[in-house]
């Protein structure tokens, strides 16, 4: 890799499919978590329930006065609706990734070795961030990510149509477990959405090319300076 020296200027461009995939998926995301929240409240697996202001299901008091429950009959019908949102965004998201060679050009290779060494200068605050690019460390909490959403449907499909989907409720280890499994992949993607959300407040340009299609800046070291030529830290 070429050293960045001060007259570098690093690019990232989104083409609008991607930007938009995207923002469908995260809104789907939010809407999914809200509202597995309430339904999670009305038959909890933890001894603890979510504060009602972070949930999604309506006005608790008018649900009682009008169904005799909490407001998880409402929760359902907002969750199936992001389910549908968040499969169809995925799936077109997946697709363009696959087909456009994005999956291959910025997240493939990755392996082991890289991404232990990222993980070490990470945890020292020593890892680079060049926009436009994935280190070994983003490479494998975005393929974990898109895991974590394939196994988060799944097992919700297998809660949703248990019988139906027998075959899938019973890989899921039956009913009961596919509750505990879907829980444990929604506190996975809600630790992601939370590093993510850290890491966009850091480097605040990857937001704007997200939002707007592209964005520039010049490579910054660790610390947050800007890149001195012959930099041992970026030149190895």
């Amino acid at each position: 890799m070429t050293p960045p020296t001060l007259d570098t200027v690093e690019e990232q461009r989104h083409p609008l499919i991607r930007r938009l995939t995207h923002w469908l998926f995260a809104l789907a995301i939010l809407i999914m978590i809200g509202s597995g929240w309430r339904i999670y409240n009305d038959v909890p697996i933890l001894p603890f329930r979510f504060p009602l202001w972070a949930t999604l299901g309506g006005d608790t008091d008018y649900s009682y006065a009008q169904h005799g429950e909490s407001g998880t009959a409402n929760a359902i019908l907002w969750h199936l609706a992001g389910m549908w949102l968040l499969v169809a965004s995925v799936a077109i998201y997946a697709l363009h990734g696959i087909f456009s060679g994005h999956f291959r050009h910025d997240f493939l290779p990755v392996g082991p070795k890289a991404f232990f060494t990222d993980f070490i200068a990470a945890a020292r605050f020593r890892l680079e961030h060049r926009l436009g690019s994935y280190n070994a460390v983003q490479k494998v909490f975005y393929w974990g990510a898109l895991l974590c959403i394939v196994m988060m449907v799944l097992s919700g499909l297998a809660i949703w149509k248990p019988v139906q989907l027998g075959w899938l409720s019973w890989l899921m280890g039956g009913f009961a477990f596919a509750r505990i499994v879907h829980f444990f992949f929604m506190s996975a993607i809600v630790g992601f959405l939370v590093v993510h959300v850290t890491l966009v407040a850091l480097v605040p340009k990857t937001l704007l090319a997200m939002t707007l299609g592209r964005a520039t800046a010049h490579p910054h070291a660790p610390g947050g300076s800007r890149t001195q030529p012959g930099d041992p830290q970026l030149g190895e």
